[in-house]
């Protein structure tokens, strides 16, 4: 397969993988769950879709590594203000412990998937040994998330297993793209400002939701300028072009999974598709994700809103 061949199978990977697996962040089924173990409600929408509390979203998905301190969730998650994740993680451990939160997450994102899709939709069984093939290849180096759901056990149920097979991809594409950026010399508010204006946003839009103050956009934008990659409101020609190459080593880094899967790939969308749609339908994700909006970058389309 050659490069763009890889880059465009890469990408639509995480598209299909996206509502099925980020769903868990949205979920009221989590978020029962997290307010029976002391967390805040979630008392915010977009959309219609319920948005995670803070600490409670920190604190879960940062618990497949165990009961680490906030220094390392922020430099897992790598695009958050530490400043905000750090006392978050530590008042969710106050709450709870890495054990209870992390089977917590696991109840209630399977919960929403079984409550949206079904038990057992259309073609799960086979999606879950396609999924099987394609992380068996991937290596933990590097990649602190993907490594620690790895390491957790694997559900009974085929939808749990499609979900945490899929969590494990999600987490590997994420973990191989801040390997990228911070390989390309950039630091997370840079990131931030590059990626919204790849993706056709505003800047300072979709990065906001990091938690960055504008002091420290300010002087990312001004790194940013001085090397000739955006201007007052959008990016240079250059700077497409190095944010695309960015995303191209992101998708190159997927190789092993793609290349297990081989021409059955395209089998594992056309089944898993449709969930993602029916997810979006229920409100267990948002009408777009950062997946959908990287795939409209790099074709020239316009970005979905």
């Amino acid at each position: 397969m050659d490069a763009h061949a890889l880059s465009g199978a890469a990408r639509r990977l995480g598209s299909i993988l996206e509502p099925v697996v980020g769903q868990v962040y949205f979920s009221p089924e989590c978020h029962a769950n997290y307010q029976a173990l002391g967390f805040d409600p979630s008392t915010r929408t977009a959309n219609g879709v319920a948005l995670p509390d803070g600490p409670a979203y920190f604190t879960s998905r940062g618990s497949v590594m165990g009961q680490v301190p906030g220094e390392v969730v922020a430099a897992a998650f790598a695009v958050f203000n530490p400043e905000i994740v750090i006392p978050h993680v530590r008042l969710g451990w106050t709450r709870t412990d890495a054990a209870s939160i992390c089977a917590a997450r696991d109840d209630g994102g399977i919960a929403q998937l079984r409550r949206l899709l079904g038990e057992s939709p259309d073609g799960v069984e086979r999606a879950a040994e396609l999924l099987s093939l394609a992380v068996e290849p991937l290596r933990p180096e590097g990649r602190p998330l993907y490594a620690g759901v790895r390491s957790l056990a694997m559900p009974d149920s085929a939808l749990g297993a499609v979900w945490r097979m899929g969590d494990m991809l999600r987490e590997y594409r994420g973990d191989s793209h801040t390997t990228a950026w911070v390989s390309a010399g950039f630091d997370a508010t840079e990131i931030g400002l590059l990626t919204e204006l790849f993706w056709g946003l505003p800047m300072r839009s979709y990065s906001r939701t990091r938690a960055w103050s504008n002091e420290q956009f300010d002087a990312a934008h001004d790194r940013l300028r001085a090397r000739g990659l955006v201007d007052d409101s959008a990016l240079t020609e250059r700077g497409r072009a190095v944010r695309e190459d960015i995303e191209v080593h992101t998708d190159m880094q997927m190789a092993p999974a793609i290349s297990a899967l081989g021409p059955d790939i395209d089998e594992l969308f056309t089944i898993m598709a449709p969930w993602g749609a029916t997810v979006r339908a229920g409100f267990g994700y948002l009408p777009s994700g950062p997946h959908d909006l990287a795939i409209a970058a790099s074709s020239g389309a316009d970005a979905p809103r």
